[in-house]
C-alpha cells in the first residue's frame, strides 16, 4: 500500500460509501453518481524525494553513458528493407536541406515566428489562428485569465510558500522551482472554466477515428510552479522534448506515432493524429522525469509581464520539422568530424552515411527526457533557431505540443519575477484516468503527486487546498472527483472510454 514518509494511506482516505450509478443505455442523458464505496487503490509507489534537478541529466550533471547494444538492433528492425533504407536517405537529404531554409527563415523572424494569438480567435477556431498554431507548434494565447485574478495569485503562492519555508526547491540555496502542487491558487487555475475552455479548444486541434478511446474532455494535471528571480542563472533549463526519450523509438505503440516518419516520407508526417499517441507508453524505465499521463500540449499559466531575456521560454518554432529529424537522426552518423571540415561541408547531406550497426540515440538516455545540443543534433542549429517566445502578461498562456523543442533562458535579466504556473492539456483515456485516480489520492493526503519526487510534501503546510476548494463541475470532473457525464449519442469511443474512466475512479 503506498505510504508518504509520515505513514500517511491516500488509499484510506479515498473512502466513501456504496456506488449508486444508474446508467441507462438507451437515454442520451447524463450519468447521475454518488459516490460512497471505497475507491480503487492507489496501484503505484512514491519516488524519492528530490526537486526538478533530478529529471535532467543537464541539471543533473549526470553524463551521457553508451546504451545496452539491443538499441542496435532496434535500429535494424525499424530501418526495415532495402527499400526503406533508401526512402530514408533520400528523406534525410530533403529534410536537411529543409532546415537549412528553416535556419534562416526562423533566425529572420526571432520571435515572431512564435504566433500571439487571442482567447476568442482560438475558441473560434479562426482558420488562420488554427494554421499558425499547428505549423508552429507554440502559441500565445492572451488574456485567458483576468490580469487582476492572476496578479493575485501569485500574491497567494509567494504567502503560501512564506508560510511554509519547509518547501522544496531548486536550486536549494535560491528556491525558485517549488515542490508545491496543491495551494488553493493552483487549484483555482487548474479549474478556471476560461483554462478549460482553452485546453479543450487545443485538445480538438487533434484528429480522432470514430471508435478511438479518447475524450478532448481536459483533466488536469498537478504539475510545480516557478517564481524565478532577476538575474537567475542557475534554471538554466537546455533544449529538450517531453514524453520521454528512447520510448519514442523502442515503444511499438509510440514508433506508430511517427511512422511516416520511419517510413521516409516526413512530409506526410501529421503531428495532430491522436489515436497512436493515446496508447503510447512514454516511460519505460519508471526515470525521475517520466511523465505517467499523456499531455497533448504542455503549457503554463504566466502570473507576471515577462518578455524575451526576462528568463522565459525558448522554443523551435517547426513541429513537423523538429519531429522529423529527431526521429531520423540516430540513424545517421557523420563521415567527417565537425572539427576537420567546414560548417556548410560538415552539414551537408554528402557527409552523413545510414547507421544502423550503433546503438547510438543522441541524448536519449533511459528514464529520463530528451535533450538536444549543436553537437547532438547538428542540422537543427539551435544556436539559430531556438527563439524565446513573445512577451506574456499576468493571465496569458503559452502552449506548446508535445514534441515541441523547448528551454528556458539560461539568465533572467528582467527587473521582476517571471512567475508561472504549469499547467498542460491532457485529454481523458484509460491510462490518464489511472493517473487521476492515483493523483486524486496523493492530493487528499497532501502528497506530491506520482510523477513528481515523493515524500511527505505539503502533508503538513498551512494554508493547502481541499477538495472543498474545487468549484464548478467541469473542475471537479478534471481532478476526479466526479463523474464524467455519459449519453447514448456520444461518439463510440467517447462514451466508451468515459465509462472506463467513471469505472477506474470509482464513480
Amino acid at each position: 500500500m503506498f505510504r508518504t514518509s509520515r505513514g500517511f494511506q491516500p488509499t484510506q482516505m479515498l473512502a466513501r460509501a456504496n456506488i449508486v450509478a444508474q446508467r441507462s443505455r438507451g437515454l442520451a442523458t447524463e450519468v447521475h453518481v454518488q459516490r460512497s464505496a471505497p475507491q480503487p487503490p492507489m496501484t503505484r509507489k512514491p519516488r524519492a524525494e528530490g526537486d526538478i534537478g533530478s529529471v535532467f541529466a543537464s541539471l543533473s550533471g549526470e553524463a551521457e553513458t553508451p546504451l545496452p547494444q539491443r538499441f542496435a538492433d532496434l535500429k535494424s528492425v525499424i530501418a526495415g528493407d532495402e527499400s526503406n533504407r533508401a526512402r530514408m536517405v533520400s528523406s534525410f537529404r530533403t529534410l536537411t536541406a529543409r532546415l537549412s531554409r528553416a535556419a534562416e527563415e526562423i533566425e529572420r523572424a526571432g520571435t515572431k515566428a512564435v504566433p500571439t494569438v487571442s482567447y476568442d480567435s482560438v475558441l473560434a477556431r479562426d482558420p488562420a489562428t488554427i494554421a499558425a498554431i499547428k505549423r508552429c507548434g507554440t502559441a500565445v494565447v492572451q488574456n485567458v485569465i483576468p490580469r487582476s485574478e492572476a496578479e493575485t495569485w501569485l500574491q497567494q503562492v509567494l504567502a503560501y510558500v512564506a508560510a511554509n519555508p519547509q518547501v522544496r526547491g531548486f536550486p536549494a540555496d535560491d528556491k525558485q522551482v517549488f515542490e508545491v502542487y496543491w495551494s488553493k491558487p493552483q487549484l483555482a487555475a487548474r479549474g478556471h472554466p476560461r483554462s478549460l475552455a482553452i485546453q479543450r479548444a487545443l485538445l480538438s486541434l487533434f484528429s480522432l477515428p470514430q471508435n478511438a478511446e479518447v475524450s478532448l474532455t481536459p483533466v488536469s494535471y498537478a504539475d510545480r510552479l516557478r517564481v524565478r528571480h532577476p538575474g537567475d542563472a542557475k534554471f538554466a533549463l537546455g533544449p529538450h522534448m517531453d514524453g520521454g526519450s528512447v520510448e519514442r523509438w523502442e515503444d511499438p505503440a509510440y514508433r506508430a506515432v511517427y511512422a511516416r516518419i520511419l517510413e521516409g516520407r516526413w512530409e506526410e508526417y501529421d503531428a495532430y493524429n491522436l489515436e497512436e499517441r493515446a496508447r503510447a507508453n512514454q516511460n519505460l524505465y519508471d526515470g525521475a522525469g517520466a511523465c505517467g499521463v499523456f499531455r497533448a500540449f504542455q503549457g503554463w499559466t504566466s502570473l507576471s509581464d515577462t518578455g524575451p531575456g526576462e528568463g522565459t521560454l525558448r522554443v523551435y518554432p517547426l513541429v513537423r520539422e523538429m519531429t522529423a529529424y529527431t526521429l531520423l537522426r540516430p540513424f545517421f552518423r557523420e563521415k567527417a568530424p565537425r572539427s576537420a571540415v567546414s560548417r556548410e561541408h560538415y552539414l551537408a547531406a554528402d557527409n552523413w552515411e545510414l547507421d544502423i550497426d550503433s546503438a547510438v540515440f543522441p541524448q536519449a538516455p533511459l528514464g529520463r527526457s530528451q535533450e538536444f545540443n549543436n553537437a547532438s543534433h547538428p542540422h537543427l542549429e539551435l544556436d539559430r533557431t531556438m527563439v524565446s517566445i513573445p512577451r506574456v502578461r499576468p493571465g496569458d498562456q503559452a502552449w506548446w505540443h508535445a514534441d515541441v523543442i523547448h528551454a528556458v533562458e539560461s539568465v533572467h535579466r528582467g527587473a521582476g519575477p517571471s512567475a508561472v504556473m504549469y499547467i498542460p492539456a491532457v485529454p481523458l483515456t484509460r491510462l490518464n484516468a489511472e493517473y487521476l485516480r492515483d493523483q486524486r489520492a496523493c492530493f487528499e493526503a497532501r502528497c506530491p503527486p506520482p510523477d513528481f519526487p515523493g515524500g511527505e510534501g505539503e502533508a503538513s503546510f498551512k494554508g493547502t487546498g481541499t477538495p472543498s476548494d474545487i468549484e464548478g463541475a467541469d473542475a471537479r470532473r478534471a481532478m476526479g472527483l466526479d463523474a464524467f457525464p455519459v449519453a447514448q449519442d456520444m461518439r463510440a469511443g467517447e462514451r466508451a472510454v468515459r465509462l472506463t474512466a467513471n469505472s477506474v475512479l470509482g464513480l
